[in-house]
C-alpha cells in the first residue's frame, strides 16, 4: 500500500475535488505511479481530518476521471496512464487545422489562451467530463441541475449576488436569454430604452421582436438619469437594457452613485431591468451589479463568453422571482429546449475545480498586456479604453470616415467595427470600435497597431492606393 498524505492546500477546489486533483498531480509528477495502491478511504480520512464521505467523494471523482480503479477487498489502484490510452485522450494531440481558421474579427472576443499548461488542464476538464459522455447526450430539463445551479450560485457570488436557484437558470447564451426576457415584457410596437451607444446584439433582438428601441442620452458616466427618467415619462417603456461595465463599445464602466441613480428613476417608474454583465466578472474590483441594487426588478445576465469563452454558449441568468421566471422558462424551452449539457458539464467543472478563475486570470492579464502595447502605441486621449477591455473606441480625425477606415484595416488581422453597428437614434460619429482580443499574438497585434497608428497620422489620400 503507499503510504500517500495528499496536502489538500496544494488545491483551491472542494476537497472531494481536491482528493482527485492531487492524485492526478501527484501520478504526473512521479510522487504516484500506475499500480499503486492507496490508503483506505477511513483511513485516510483519519489521517487527513476529514470526513469519510469526503474521501469517498474524492475516490469516486478520481475513478471518474480514469485516474483509479477499486476492486472490493483488493483496495484502490493508480491505474491513469493506462486508463487514459485505453480510452484514447491525447491530450498531446495537434489540433485540426480545419477548426482553428474560423474566426470572426468583428466579434469583441476575449484574449485566447496560449499557455500549455492551462489549456493542458482544460482539456483534463474535458476528458474528465466525456467519463458522463453518454448521459450528457439526453435530453434534460431546462435550466439546468442541481449541482449546475450551485456552481452558477458560487459563480454568480464573485458579483455578490446570492439569488437562491428557484432563480438562476442556465441558457444557451446571452442573446436567447434576452429574446426571451424582451418578448415576455413587451409587444411588437412597445418601447425599449439602452444606451444610445449600445451593444448592436440588443437592436438586433429588438428588430426580431419589433420592439421600438430608444437611445438614451449619456455623458462620461452612462446614462443620464434625467434622460431616463424623461422617457419613461413620454415612451412609457417596458424595459431598460443596459450594459454597465465595461460597455460594449465605448469600454465605459458606470460608477457606483450613478447606478443607484438609474435604479432608484426605474423603481419610481416600475421599469424593469435587463442587465447584461458579459464583462461583469473581468475587473477585479467592479461595482455592485444592477441586481444587487434593484434585485426585485432586474434580469442579470452573467454570460461566460467574455471570461472563460464564446464556444461554450452559456449564460447563467437571475430572474426577479420565481413568478418572472415562470413564462420566461417557456419562452426558452419553445425556442431553444435546452442549454447544451456537455457544455453545462464541462463549465460546472471548471467552476468547481479552479480552472475557470485561471482561465479569468489569464484573460485579465492578457488584456492589461494588449492594452500597454496600445498606450505605447497611440497618443494618450486619441481613444477610450479601460485598463483591461477587449476593444478601443477610436474617434476620428484627419478626414478618415468610418468607411475607408474600415476598409484600410481590413486585412490588418484586428477587428474594426463603424460606430454604425452601435448607434440606436441620431447620425453616428465617425469612429469605430477596434478589437484588440481573439488569437492574434501581442507582436502581430503591436504590428497591426502600428499600421493603424501610421495610417491616423495622415489623411486617406496619403496613406491609401485605389485603382
Amino acid at each position: 500500500m503507499k503510504e500517500w498524505l495528499p496536502d489538500l492546500t496544494r488545491s483551491t477546489s472542494p476537497r472531494y475535488m481536491a482528493i482527485a486533483d492531487l492524485i492526478d498531480m501527484d501520478l504526473r509528477s512521479g510522487i504516484l505511479v500506475v499500480g499503486d495502491r492507496l490508503p483506505p478511504q477511513r483511513e485516510l480520512a483519519k489521517r487527513l481530518n476529514i470526513d469519510f464521505t469526503t474521501v469517498a467523494r474524492g475516490y469516486v471523482e478520481a475513478h471518474k476521471r480514469g485516474l483509479v480503479s477499486s476492486h472490493v477487498g483488493r483496495g484502490t489502484f493508480v491505474t491513469g496512464g493506462v486508463d487514459r490510452e485505453r480510452r484514447g485522450f491525447q491530450l498531446d494531440a495537434a489540433p485540426d487545422p480545419r477548426r482553428t481558421q474560423a474566426i470572426d474579427f468583428s466579434m469583441n472576443m476575449p484574449p485566447e489562451p496560449d499557455d500549455p499548461v492551462l489549456i493542458a488542464r482544460m482539456q483534463e476538464g474535458l476528458c474528465a467530463v466525456a467519463t458522463n459522455l453518454v448521459s450528457l447526450l439526453r435530453y434534460q430539463g431546462f435550466g439546468g441541475s442541481s449541482m449546475d445551479k450551485d456552481a452558477a450560485a458560487a459563480w454568480l457570488s464573485r458579483r455578490g449576488l446570492v439569488p437562491s436557484q428557484e432563480r438562476i437558470f442556465v441558457t444557451p447564451g446571452a442573446h436567447p436569454a434576452l429574446l426571451a426576457i424582451l418578448s415576455n415584457l413587451a409587444k411588437p410596437g412597445q418601447t425599449i430604452l439602452c444606451e444610445n451607444i449600445t451593444y448592436p446584439g440588443i437592436r438586433s433582438v429588438a428588430a426580431q421582436l419589433r420592439l421600438s428601441l430608444c437611445g438614451l442620452a449619456m455623458d462620461e458616466h452612462g446614462v443620464i438619469p434625467e434622460a431616463f427618467a424623461e422617457a419613461c415619462k413620454n415612451r412609457s417603456p417596458k424595459a431598460i437594457y443596459m450594459n454597465p461595465t465595461l460597455q460594449n463599445p465605448t469600454t465605459l464602466t458606470v460608477p457606483e452613485k450613478r447606478r443607484e441613480d438609474i435604479c432608484a428613476v426605474a423603481r419610481k417608474y416600475r421599469v424593469p431591468i435587463v442587465e447584461d454583465d458579459a464583462y461583469g466578472f473581468i475587473p477585479v474590483h467592479a461595482p455592485a451589479p444592477l441586481a444587487a441594487m434593484a434585485p426585485d426588478l432586474t434580469w442579470h445576465i452573467g454570460g461566460l463568453a467574455k471570461c472563460i469563452g464564446a464556444g461554450l454558449r452559456l449564460a447563467y441568468v437571475v430572474a426577479p422571482d420565481t413568478k418572472a421566471a415562470w413564462p420566461f422558462v417557456s419562452a426558452m424551452r419553445a425556442n431553444n429546449v435546452m442549454a447544451s449539457p456537455l457544455n453545462v458539464a464541462l463549465a460546472t467543472r471548471w467552476i468547481e475545480d479552479g480552472t475557470a478563475d485561471t482561465i479569468l486570470r489569464f484573460i485579465r492579464a492578457e488584456a492589461a498586456a494588449r492594452q500597454e502595447i496600445v498606450s505605447g502605441l497611440l497618443p494618450a486621449g486619441s481613444y477610450k479604453a479601460d485598463p483591461i477591455s477587449f476593444n478601443i473606441w477610436l474617434p476620428l480625425t484627419n478626414g478618415w470616415t468610418r468607411s475607408t477606415f474600415g476598409t484600410h484595416m481590413r486585412n490588418s488581422g484586428i477587428g474594426v467595427v463603424a460606430s454604425d453597428a452601435f448607434t440606436v437614434d441620431g447620425t453616428p460619429e465617425e469612429a469605430v470600435r477596434v478589437c484588440l482580443g481573439g488569437s492574434i499574438t501581442r507582436e502581430k497585434l503591436k504590428g497591426a497597431l502600428e499600421f493603424m497608428g501610421h495610417a491616423l497620422e495622415g489623411s486617406p489620400e496619403m496613406v491609401g492606393s485605389f485603382f
